[in-house]
């Protein structure tokens, strides 16, 4: 298994990434709608660590957007690219991201991150800075709220609630499924924050997470274990 490294350029100081961060911010599109939900590609993309070895993997899983049917899955291995600093972990992931996604004979289409958008303290997470480097529509799902005011939304599939940052909704907690945690929805890059919930619940029809980050999760996961073994 060949691992990467990470480019020759990356930034490798805490002030580096902001600057970078502070240089692209600026090419963020957000008053795209993106494609229909429910129509064409749809991909998933994640990462898990191995702190003690220095690795990440990441996955990237294409679904049909209409059916939720697996197209094609592909992974890829490197070293960590950056150390862990909270608001700058896509300086991290996306060296391993972007070279699974570069494996990808289908779409992408639509990617959707296991991570933050808008939804950031400098309004560029992970989704905004894949969105940008690939030019492609991104969405940001993630598991918790990071660090915005929100008020839980009503317990029943589709209900939302904004994220709030000094009054700003940044993003919107969607319920997925009756009576269960939300997940926090923040628009990318070329896809509408109305949108991106959209996107959110028709990809998750079952369980609280979408399909897309299910499959991308379990395959990290075995990408890295089989990495390490």
């Amino acid at each position: 298994m060949t691992i990467i490294g990470k480019p020759a350029d990356w930034p490798a100081t805490e002030a580096e990434a902001l600057a970078v961060q502070d240089a692209l911010r600026g090419r963020v599109v957000l008053d795209e709608p993106g494609p229909p939900p429910g129509a064409g590609l749809v991909t998933g993309v994640d990462v898990a660590y191995d702190d003690e070895r220095d690795l990440v993997a990441a996955a990237a899983v294409v679904l049909d957007a209409a059916t939720l049917d697996v197209v094609e899955r592909a992974t890829a291995v490197g070293r960590v690219a950056f150390p862990y600093v909270p608001g700058l972990l896509a300086f991290r992931e996306i060296p391993a991201v972007l070279a699974a996604l570069g494996h990808l004979t289908a779409g992408p289409g639509l990617v959707v991150c296991d991570g933050y958008g808008q939804a950031h303290p400098r309004r560029f997470g992970l989704a905004s800075h894949l969105g940008v480097l690939t030019g492609l529509p991104v969405i940001g799902v993630a598991k918790n709220p990071f660090a915005f005011a929100y008020r839980p939304p009503e317990a029943r599939r589709g209900a939302t609630s904004p994220l709030l940052a000094d009054g700003e909704e940044v993003g919107r907690a969607l319920c997925t499924r009756a009576g269960v945690k939300p997940v926090f929805v923040s628009a990318g890059h070329r896809v509408d924050l109305d949108h991106a919930v959209a996107h959110t619940l028709r990809l998750s029809p079952r369980y609280r997470l979408p399909e897309t980050t299910r499959h991308a999760d379990a395959l990290c996961r075995q990408a890295l274990k089989e990495a390490v073994a």
